[in-house]
């Protein structure tokens, strides 16, 4: 018993002595980069603003100071918020050791909408005369539409150009939950008929009404794309077409160039020749570079007018609604809802612009934070921005404001709702030899259960109830946008439509960015000279980097082990944690 006691408690004091030494490593670790977030970064004269937009591009960067951190053997993805990114570019207009931007792409993560408004804050920059200079080793057409706004397009005369058009894909499991005996049991409204977040489980393929909406709505956003090139580009939209078909990606350099969509083909000493000429540098001299991170430290120049009183506040939705998880880019339906309450009843802060980047999520929690719309909406103006996405769950959340903003190439509507619970007594049963047996008080305490089939009456039940949230969902938006139900319902259905769509339908009021919505909410308010306040508070650092840790060791395992498969198991995933009625567009459609 001895040698017992003594080895328990020699393990409980390891333990301890571990545990004291990690909260030190920790709170050193937390130090060194705090500090290092804190140093003063200086600007040399003839600088070039580096933007390679390699990151992953979200509305607001999180204040997790290990977000971005690799640790051994695990990757993690680097972000860069939006919101860094303007505020750079806005910065670097009147900063005259700024002589111009170099673009150095390949790829960018993130949406068209996203895109569409950074290509436009360049072109915003431009209008203090500096220049941009663009240079590809290979670059993609998503990435290319943002490199046109350049006066200089350059690629490397070994690079890859990749311009073949715009495929949606979508991914459908139901032949594998047939394999393993698993049913999905799908309620979705009567009329829901493009409400295609619930096809992959019971199709193998696009329903006849998916289709078409993908269709309509890939061809709006290409259509832009086209045109927004043509404009820059000089090359009739025909051509573009033309050109697209016969897939440019597997072209040589020389005929991208010919065909006009790049100025010259160079190497990158060529180009670095180029910086020294346009910054006025000699020959052998480093041509100094500051990067979007680098950048963000440097001090807005002291406003003349003095600090402003009056704020605008921007509260961000990014994510699914509440999903579950606690990753710092999903919507926690409370706190965004304490974020619009706290705008409301700020007397200095006098109009709320609510970003919204959401394919939607829990209908439920859509409901509580468009509550919070209303009641804000009554006291001070609420404009809507959307990013990306601004679809199902999130229209619903929108659609109460005073007045909605979204970009061309904006995914919007899908104003529909759904439900599903798996059938997994095939699986546990017939595959595995799994039964169960249970014990009740009433006829249908166990509803919903995953055991066993849903009865008529459950299902009739659930269908009611899902009607009822759907009639609630169309109630809204009618209000919100002055029109019948009838009306909505005729352009609800769960059908997508772009921004540019949302303007002919009454979905959306106008079209514009971020910008656009803050400008057109001081409007509104009548104030000129005002203070940006971002909400949600962000979580303590410390706080945040507990919360995520996990979340993020388990990403980064996974993404190893299987790579680009990853976004199959998320869905799936995301399926299991699954609570209540869902307002959302589907899961699994990549748009490239």
């Amino acid at each position: 018993m001895k040698i017992f006691w003594k080895a328990f408690l020699a393990s409980l004091l390891a333990i301890f002595v571990a545990t004291i030494l990690m909260f030190i490593v920790l709170a050193g670790m937390i130090s060194a980069i705090t500090s290092f977030n804190d140093q003063t970064v200086t600007i040399k004269n003839q600088s070039l603003l580096l933007l390679k937009l390699d990151s992953k591009i979200v509305e607001r960067k999180s204040n997790n100071p290990f977000e971005d951190i690799e640790l051994p053997g695990f990757k993690a993805p680097a972000t860069v918020g939006l919101n860094q990114i303007f505020s750079c570019l806005e910065k670097a207009k009147t900063d005259d050791r700024i002589k111009g931007i170099f673009l150095e792409l390949s790829d960018i993560s993130s949406g068209y909408a996203t895109v569409e408004e950074i290509r436009n804050a360049l072109i915003d920059f431009k209008s203090s005369g500096k220049f941009i200079y663009s240079y590809s080793d290979m670059i993609s057409q998503k990435a290319y539409y943002l490199a046109t706004v350049s006066d200089s397009l350059i690629l490397n005369p070994m690079g890859m150009f990749d311009f073949k058009g715009i495929n949606a894909e979508a991914t459908f499991f139901k032949k594998a939950l047939d394999k393993f005996g698993i049913e999905m049991q799908v309620v979705r409204g009567k009329n829901n008929k493009f409400k295609s977040a619930v096809e992959p489980f019971l199709l193998d393929k696009m329903s006849d009404a998916s289709r078409q909406q993908t269709s309509v709505y890939i061809n709006s956003i290409w259509k832009h794309i086209l045109n927004g090139i043509s404009e820059k580009r000089k090359i009739p939209v025909d051509s573009l077409q033309s050109y697209a078909d016969g897939v440019m990606t597997f072209q040589k350099a020389e005929v991208a160039m010919k065909d006009k969509f790049f100025d010259n083909l160079k190497y990158k000493d060529q180009v670095l020749a180029d910086f020294r000429k346009l910054t006025g540098l000699g020959e052998n001299d480093e041509i100094p570079v500051v990067t979007v991170a680098e950048y963000e430290k440097v001090q807005k120049p002291f406003d003349s007018n003095g600090l402003a009183k009056n704020r605008i506040a921007i509260v961000y939705a990014e994510g699914e609604i509440d999903s579950g998880t606690d990753g710092a880019y999903s919507i926690d339906s409370k706190e965004v809802s304490k974020g619009i309450r706290e705008a409301r009843t700020d007397t200095t802060i006098k109009a709320i612009v609510l970003r919204i980047n959401s394919p939607g999520g829990s209908a439920f929690g859509s409901e509580v934070i468009w509550r919070e719309v209303i009641l804000a909406q009554k006291i001070k103006p609420v404009v809507v921005s959307m990013g990306d996405y601004a679809a199902s769950g999130g229209y619903y959340i929108a659609c109460g404001a005073d007045a909605i903003l979204a970009n061309p190439t904006t995914i919007t509507g899908s104003i529909g709702v759904f439900g599903t619970i798996p059938n997994l007594s095939g699986l546990l049963s017939d595959k595995i030899g799994i039964t169960f047996d249970n014990v009740s008080t009433n006829s249908h305490a166990d509803m919903p259960s995953m055991t066993r089939k849903m009865t008529p009456f459950e299902t009739n039940l659930m269908q009611s109830y899902v009607e009822f949230t759907y009639d609630t969902f169309l109630s809204h938006v009618a209000i919100g946008r002055k029109k019948t139900t009838t009306s909505v319902d005729s352009i609800g259905q769960g059908r997508v439509w772009t921004g540019e769509s949302g303007i002919t339908n009454g979905l959306v009021d106008q079209l514009g960015g971020l910008k656009d919505a803050i400008k057109l909410a001081a409007s509104k308010a009548k104030i000129e000279h005002y203070r940006i306040k971002e909400l949600p508070k962000q979580k303590d650092t410390f706080e945040e980097l507990m919360k995520s840790f996990s979340t993020r060791m388990q990403a980064s395992i996974l993404k190893t082990k299987i790579g680009d498969s990853y976004y199959l198991w998320e869905n799936l995933e995301r399926e299991s944690r699954k609570n209540g009625i869902y307002a959302r567009m589907p899961y699994n459609l990549i748009i490239n």
